[in-house]
């Protein structure tokens, strides 16, 4: 049998549409219609019902689903432990980072690191969403989370400050003249519900008016320097920035940790483990700035 159709199979499952499948896969449209109806002529029976809301799963495809998603894992597998055998500090790492970290101190680890390395090819991907390195989406994931509970090689590394922030032209036009509670102030949030509110009401601002919103924190950073309001931020990100001060009567509190992640197979990579050593080292040196100690 050719088993070149079961990722497009897998991945018009998981889709449910061959457009999905395509933006996966990398592939054409074409191509994952060829591959998936090729697979089906294999088997002698049809894998989808092919209908105006997309893809679904005929008995036979869901009979199938359970034994490709076994071969896949075993590919995958395979292909870690096989990466995990090289001992050449010299290579790709594709690397994930949150933007918390990869728009402020990361760029001068990174090149530090790839000066002292210079045969191992760093790919970044900046991203928010935790990636899967059971399916080696990222060989190294950095997390910024309290707890990680998935299945993979963890190294809990530093704490992180977050503190409450505004640009000094805000404040010198606003505070003045705002009320005993932050009347007239606004905040700059992550989102508006109940959470939000109790989290507020424990400030020293507790009526100051939840005005903008912005779900990603290097928007909220830029919205509160341009003077929208004031709001929550890591201590590292205003600790780099002379225009933002604290907000008075506040102080920076411990938050979430720096995780550095990597799939168990991949820690015995020379590369990989070269470049998790110096990453933790690195960010346990600016450790302070982290914490908003500075």
């Amino acid at each position: 049998m050719d088993w070149t159709g079961f990722p497009y199979f897998l991945a018009v499952a998981r889709a449910g549409s061959l457009r999905g499948a395509a933006v996966v896969t990398g592939a054409t449209h074409a191509t994952v219609d060829r591959q998936v109806r090729a697979l089906e002529a294999a088997f002698g029976a049809p894998l989808f019902h092919r209908t105006r809301s997309g893809m679904v799963l005929t008995p036979a495809g869901e009979a199938l689903l359970p034994m490709a998603e076994t071969a896949e894992d075993a590919v995958i597998g395979a292909q870690a432990r096989l990466l995990g055998l090289d001992r050449q500090p010299k290579g790709v790492i594709r690397v994930s980072v949150p933007p918390v970290l990869a728009y402020t101190i990361l760029p001068e680890i990174l090149s530090g690191f790839s000066t002292r390395h210079p045969g191992i090819e760093l790919q970044i991907g900046v991203t928010n969403r935790f990636e899967d390195l059971a399916r080696l989406e990222a060989d190294v994931s950095v997390r910024v989370a309290y707890e990680v509970t998935q299945d993979v090689v963890g190294r809990k590394v530093v704490q992180t400050g977050v503190g409450i922030y505004g640009a000094r032209t805000y404040l010198d036009q606003h505070l003045p003249n705002a009320g005993p509670q932050g009347e007239g102030l606004d905040w700059v949030s992550w989102a508006e519900n109940p959470d939000v509110a109790r989290w507020i009401t424990k400030t020293p601002y507790a009526r100051a008016r939840v005005h903008h919103m912005a779900r990603e924190v290097v928007m909220q950073y830029q919205m509160i320097r341009g003077g929208m309001g004031f709001g929550y931020l890591p201590a590292l990100m205003a600790a780099r920035d002379p225009d933002l001060v604290e907000m008075p009567g506040t102080e920076v509190e411990p938050n979430r940790w720096i995780w550095l992640l990597l799939h168990s197979d991949l820690r015995r990579t020379a590369r990989v483990r070269l470049f998790v050593d110096y990453l933790a080292e690195a960010l346990v040196a600016r450790k302070a700035e982290i914490a908003g100690r500075n």
